[in-house]
């Protein structure tokens, strides 16, 4: 089976539902209810899986999560074996993926920045166009 085939894509679909609703009903404390996977690589031969995980919160809640996701990870394969009927059950390794932080801490900047621009436009006199309205003009 080829890495970006539809079957694979398939699959990494039905694995990441299925690992999602186990991290969910995990009953580990360690882990945090703000876990989200964000994707999931199955190897082509089914022995290894890749699970990308975004935990909102801090450094303290990431790294007690990660510990988390270790222990129970045998929880989890079982739950996958359970649930999708595939020749192997994939070994797990999470990987942390801080891209939904970043892309908060970006769109802060953003608005920070639009903020003072519209600042200064105020203190020059100029009119501030909303960007909405611009748009719905230009519909």
């Amino acid at each position: 089976m080829r890495k970006n085939s539809n079957k694979n894509r398939r699959i990494n679909g039905e694995v990441q539902k299925v690992i999602s609703e186990a991290i969910h009903f995990s009953k580990d404390p360690r882990i945090s209810p703000f876990t989200s996977v964000m994707d999931v690589e199955v190897a082509p031969d089914l022995k290894t899986c890749k699970v990308w995980v975004t935990v909102m919160g801090n450094d303290e809640d990431r790294l007690r999560t990660q510990e988390g996701l270790k222990s129970a990870s045998g929880y989890i394969r079982s739950t996958l074996a359970k649930e999708l009927n595939m020749r192997y059950t994939p070994e797990l390794r999470f990987i942390m993926d801080d891209s939904i932080e970043y892309a908060i801490n970006m769109s802060r900047k953003i608005d920070e920045v639009t903020a003072k621009d519209n600042e200064a436009r105020l203190a020059r006199g100029e009119e501030i166009e909303d960007q909405a309205e611009s748009e719905d003009q230009e519909d």
